[in-house]
């Protein structure tokens, strides 16, 4: 697969530069690292590296999971001291042996580098970086940090965060390893986030991704990567901490507790206490790791939830429970205003951050691994990296996102207001005449040109009674008021009518607001057919400073043209703006989102170790999955059926809880409901064109790749519920969700650097060794074949996109990593004993047999495991399978002898 475009990549990109490389740890320096070595040297399939080269590895970062047993090793490959990016392996080590090593090495390395010296200056690669995205650097860059081959700086008239600039080699398209400066600049409009990588010869940006990306509404969802960088960070210096038994601190928070998913999906309930004694041993509001809280406020060792209403990513406010720690804060309708509810929402996300957290831990996100925690209770890990979570965020809407530096730097999550969801509503009275009546409009925009999201930014105006004037600017169109008003006389003291088109909307209600009207109605322009879905320009009015002191709102064309006609015609009439609800959806109330956006940050700290947050950037993008995924694992009831269809989103999105949500397809084992197999990555239709006339292509957008897999990782969690059963005991459970959580933790330790479906697939395979010796290892390779990521499927070119190759085979079942488990054949057999067509099939199936066979058996099972067909046939060498009334899908045919036996997958058209 080729590179995904810049627009299309997930903002879960690196911040690994700011790993410094003044205290290499190479293999010889210690037990551990000789024990790798020796493997190495030992290794077939690592003989291509060559002794120079294997000198050069380090130790990057090491962690042992309590769950498995196993010490996860992440070593990075240099040339001469410089890092070589993203060129990360991982081992894990259980009793004492290594039993996997996932090589992303570089071979032939000296041939392949184009230069020892760097001739550009770090400060001279910062200003290339300016020049080439056109951004005006005021002042000069100051550097606050230098280490070997790293430098940090900070310009504040450049970027909001510090700018960290490393010297390393990068791979290009042909294989080259170029000397680069690898830099970081987060621009002050917050509309980017910029990681490049600048030839340290010549200035030329070689590679950049923007962390910053606006997906479309169908995948409405942004991660940017990356936060505040500190000058300094020191590791916990291990101090001993003694929690209570059993914390007794009185909390109590009005929430929608786990499993509920939203509003929609059950109700707000009291939860006392929830804090997990063994992943915060001191409660949610500790951070100094002794008995009290330090905090009242919604702010602890995990998470420091607050409002960001003026979009700055500074410090905004957080409810107070007081000393008594009680967060039971009043709700009873989300139709009002937001800011209404604001400590409700912020309360639900720091609950749900520390519940995440919490439940997390017992799965082997924790210290050491790299979780979130401002303190980690001399647990190993980089502490002062609790989750900043911003409660209705105004920078931006129908999103959410989460940003993930590496180990020992805060996260940051932003929850923002969903207006999509919006209807139109009765905002508009009209008395007088013979056009009075009730009007659909859109919410009125009070000061600031809010964006119709029901926030009071300003003086609370409404609701607002005058006579109604059509506004003249003079122009040849005058009642666009896009100049300034030569009727002001008239405005003065009145309710404006204007007409869209010709400028802005800002601009409009500013003219009208300097003539002195009181109020705005903005009417659609004259193409009926154009008439507005409020929905879409409910985000029209813009930002002014200073703010507007007046209420505006937007109606259709057929009205406005009412209103209009019926003005010049000389009628007296008069309106009243009213808000009268239609209110947007906070996405801190929709805790699949949450989960969701939590979830990046696990898949990242997990996959190439906790200092490495670039190691999903990759072209399958898989970490969108893994989201939806963990939102779906811990939204899972007793009561749910596999075939189910579970959407993602549907209560921000303003749909009901059987709603498709924000993805192509639900989620359910039901080929009717959901049909991806892995072919599916292959599918570069054309949806559209973007902002610069560039094509949007199916496959390469991040959501898709991302909901392919975790299509079949909900396929794998139902096997495992079918085997072991469900608990909704998520901390502590023995189920089957419980067990596959487990596995999906090991395995993204275990999967690689920059994975593929092939990897994640292995990892799963290895993390199974890992928990279990194996014992499901027939039913992972089973679920995965199902959906076309059998034995033989391939990944393809990493250059091309549409060259991924399905395969439905499991392996042999004589493979001695199959030992333990039974699901699979054991009997070999001659496949060209069986023909089987068609295939696809839409009423029989018929199967040849070159020979004789004797009594065969023809079992015929859904992809649950259920059987819907059996048959028998006695020295019949053609038999006819009636599948005509079975549904669509994908089905497995067992055809069994007493000598032979042969499994297929077969589609039911």
């Amino acid at each position: 697969m080729r590179k995904i475009h810049q627009y299309a990549i997930v903002l879960l990109l690196s911040f690994g530069v700011i790993t410094t490389m003044n205290a290499q740890n190479k293999l010889m320096d210690s037990q551990l690292g000789l024990q790798i070595l020796d493997f190495i040297e030992q290794s077939d399939e690592l003989d291509y590296l060559s002794a120079d080269e294997i000198s050069d590895i380090c130790i990057d970062k090491k962690s042992f999971s309590k769950k498995s047993g196993v010490t996860h090793v992440y070593l990075y490959q240099t040339y001469k001291g410089v890092k070589i990016h993203n060129a990360i392996s991982n081992v894990a080590i259980k009793n004492n042996k290594i039993f996997h090593f996932k090589d992303n090495f570089i071979s032939n390395i000296k041939s392949k580098i184009n230069t020892l010296s760097p001739t550009l200056k770090p400060e001279h690669a910062i200003q290339k970086t300016a020049s080439y995205f056109n951004i005006n650097m005021a002042a000069s860059s100051k550097s606050i940090q230098t280490t070997k081959n790293k430098n940090v700086f900070f310009n504040k008239s450049l970027s909001q965060e510090s700018i960290p600039v490393e010297l390393m080699y990068c791979e290009d398209a042909a294989g080259n390893l170029i000397l680069v400066w690898d830099l970081n600049i987060f621009t002050l409009d917050s509309k980017h986030w910029w990681s490049v990588r600048v030839d340290a010869i010549t200035g030329a940006v070689l590679q950049q991704e923007d962390w910053v990306i606006n997906c479309s509404f169908e995948s409405a969802h942004t991660h940017v990567n990356g936060v505040a960088l500190p000058v300094l960070k020191e590791e916990n210096k291990g101090f001993n901490f003694e929690a209570e038994a059993f914390l007794v601190d009185g909390s109590q928070y009005n929430v929608l507790p786990l499993p509920i998913e939203s509003p929609n999906h059950g109700n707000f309930q009291v939860v006392t206490e929830p804090a997990d004694n063994l992943a915060s041993p001191f409660g949610w509001h500790d951070t100094d790791g002794l008995s009290g809280a330090e905090f009242t406020i919604t702010r602890g060792n995990n998470v420091w939830a607050q409002d960001d209403l003026n979009a700055n990513n500074g410090e905004g406010v957080s409810p107070d429970g007081t000393l008594s720690l009680n967060f039971n804060f009043p709700i009873t309708t989300l139709d009002q205003p937001a800011t209404n509810y604001i400590d409700v929402a912020a309360t639900n996300l720091f609950y749900h951050n520390n519940v995440v957290h919490d439940i997390f831990y017992q799965y082997g996100f924790d210290e050491a691994s790299g979780n979130f925690q401002f303190n980690n209770y001399g647990n190993g890990g980089n502490d002062d990296d609790a989750v900043f979570a911003d409660v209705q965020d105004a920078s931006d809407t129908n999103n959410a996102n989460f940003a993930t530096p590496p180990d020992g730097f805060n996260p940051r999550m932003q929850m923002f207001l969903w207006t999509r969801n919006q209807l139109p509503t009765n905002n508009l009275t009209v008395t007088g005449g013979t056009v009075a009546g009730i009007y659909v409009s859109s919410n009125p925009s009070r000061a600031n040109g809010s964006d119709g999201l029901g926030n009071i930014t300003g003086p609370s105006i409404i609701p607002v009674t005058a006579n109604l004037v059509v506004v003249d600017d003079g122009t040849a169109i005058p009642e666009e008021g896009c100049d300034a008003l030569i009727n002001a006389l008239d405005v003065a003291g009145k309710i404006a009518v204007i007409r869209r088109g010709s400028c802005a909307f800002t601009a409009k209600i500013q003219n009208a607001q300097d003539a002195g009207a009181i109020g705005v109605i903005v009417a659609n322009h004259n193409n009926p057919a154009n008439d507005p879905n409020y929905r879409e320009y409910i985000n029209m009015y813009g930002v002014t400073d200073p703010a507007f002191t007046i209420p505006s709102l937007f109606i259709n064309f057929e009205d406005g043209e009412t209103i209009i006609n019926a003005i010049k015609a000389g009628e007296n009439l008069s309106a009243t703006i009213v808000e009268n609800g239609s209110f947007p959806t906070d996405s801190s109330f929709d805790n699949g989102i949450v989960i969701h956006e939590y979830g990046h940050g696990i898949s990242t700290r997990l996959t190439g170790g906790a200092n490495n947050s670039g190691c999903l950037n990759n072209n399958f993008q898989m970490g969108e999955g893994w989201s939806d995924w963990f939102a779906l694992m811990l939204t899972m009831k007793a009561s749910d059926v596999d075939t189910d269809g579970r959407g993602i989103g549907t209560f921000a999105l303003g749909q009901d809880i059987n709603g498709r949500g924000i993805r192509t397809r639900q989620y359910s084992t039901d080929f009717s409901i959901n049909e991806y197999t892995f072919a599916a990555t292959n599918d570069d239709r054309v949806l559209g064109q973007d902002d610069d006339g560039d094509d949007i292509i199916l496959n390469q957008q991040v959501h898709y790749i991302g909901t392919l897999w975790a299509t079949m990782l909900w396929d794998l969690t139902w096997a495992y519920v079918d085997k072991y059963g469900f608990d909704p005991d998520f901390y502590n459970g023995n189920g089957g969700n419980n067990r596959v959580l487990a596995l999906v933790v090991e395995g993204l330790k275990l999967q690689g650097c920059s994975p593929d479906f092939i990897d994640g697939r292995d990892g799963l395979l290895a993390a199974d060794v890992a928990l279990t010796g194996g014992e499901n290892q027939c039913l992972i390779w089973e679920v995965f074949a199902t959906r076309g990521l059998g034995v033989n499927a391939s990944s393809g070119d990493r250059e091309v996109f549409t060259d991924q190759v399905e395969n439905f085979d499991t392996p042999d079942p004589s493979d001695i990593s199959l030992a333990n488990c039974s699901t699979l054949n054991t009997e070999s057999f001659e496949e060209n004993i069986f023909k089987i067509f068609p295939n696809p099939a839409r009423n029989s199936v018929t199967v040849l047999m070159d020979e004789e066979m004797g009594n065969v058996t023809y079992n015929l099972v859904d992809i649950n495991g259920r059987l819907v067909l059996s048959e028998s046939s006695n020295s019949s060498r053609r038999t006819i399978l009636d599948i005509s009334r079975l549904q669509s899908g994908i089905y497995i045919l067992q055809i069994k002898s007493a000598i032979s036996s042969i499994t297929r997958k077969l589609i039911k058209n």
